[in-house]
């Protein structure tokens, strides 16, 4: 089946895919310890199927603020090398401060459009994107470009959420915003959290792409804070795209906004704290 084209600027989505990175990029690693709570064993099952090696060459697509590309470059050690892409310039310099930290020599970043690397052929031994894929336009021209850099037999492993039903900590705001900024239905096939975690999605585009023997599991990925208001500062915080959603918004509509789904999500809370549901779909192949 041939890739669905889209209807809409895919241009301008990733200009302004890179501008709210640049923009929000900080957030993302100042809540980098809550993220890697709720995104940590995910993490360690998408590197364990890509079956990371000391000495191998990782590339990281949609790196993000280090993760998981310090994850990944310390499975390959001093004598290996973790190239950590991502579309936002301002994200790429987080996440080479984060490797420094960590004492990580072997990791280097640069900016770079996922569906169009500027990489040899057949030069990595794996290629790992964490939460990326599924917003990307074109996911199966990534998936022949990532092809592309890896050598023979090299492996691709991949995060992406399940779908809505199975993920409320986002489609509970998501809804909501849309319903307050008045935005229409998603277009079929438009870049979205949740556009690759329908039944067959992920091992779909593997195919498509070229690779073989998919295998794909879901991990529950429960996010967790002390209350509802905890969660919505996060939110508001460190994920842009609900920003995003709104940006045509007043200050005060938005605030408004914010104050519905944190009500919303009271729903939540227990004697215990605060838990949404969430669920991922953790992926791999072979090329």
């Amino acid at each position: 089946m041939a890739e669905q084209q889209l209807s809409f600027d895919a241009a301008k989505y990733k200009n302004a895919q890179r501008e709210q990175w640049n923009k929000d990029g900080a957030a993302w690693r100042r809540w980098n310890p809550t993220l890697d709570r709720w995104y940590g064993e995910m993490t360690r099952q998408m590197l364990d199927l890509a079956r990371i090696q000391p000495g191998q060459r990782i590339l990281d697509i949609a790196a993000g603020a280090g993760e998981p590309a310090v994850s990944a470059a310390k499975r390959v050690g001093p004598g290996g090398y973790v190239l950590a892409t991502d579309i936002s310039e301002g994200i790429v310099e987080l996440a080479l401060q984060v490797a420094r930290e960590h004492g990580l020599e072997q990791i280097e970043t640069r900016a770079m459009d996922g569906e169009k690397l500027d990489l040899p052929d057949a030069s990595f031994d794996a290629v790992l994107c964490r939460l990326g894929l599924m917003y990307m336009p074109h996911p199966v021209t990534a998936l022949r470009e990532w092809r592309r850099a890896l050598r023979a037999g090299g492996r691709v492993a991949v995060v992406v959420f399940s779908t809505p039903d199975r993920n409320s900590w986002g489609a509970v705001p998501a809804s909501i915003i849309r319903r307050r900024a008045q935005l229409p239905p998603p277009v079929p096939g438009q870049p979205g959290p949740f556009s690759l975690g329908g039944p067959g999605a992920l091992e779909g585009v593997f195919r498509q792409a070229g690779f073989a023997n998919p295998e794909v599991r879901a991990v529950p990925v429960p996010h967790r804070m002390g209350s509802a208001a905890e969660y919505v500062q996060v939110a508001r915080e460190a994920f842009g795209a609900f920003n995003a959603m709104m940006a045509h918004l007043s200050p005060q509509e938005r605030e408004s906004v914010w104050n519905e789904i944190e009500g919303s999500m009271r729903s939540f809370e227990s004697p215990g704290g605060f838990e949404v549901p969430g669920e991922c779909l953790v992926g791999a192949a072979t090329k």
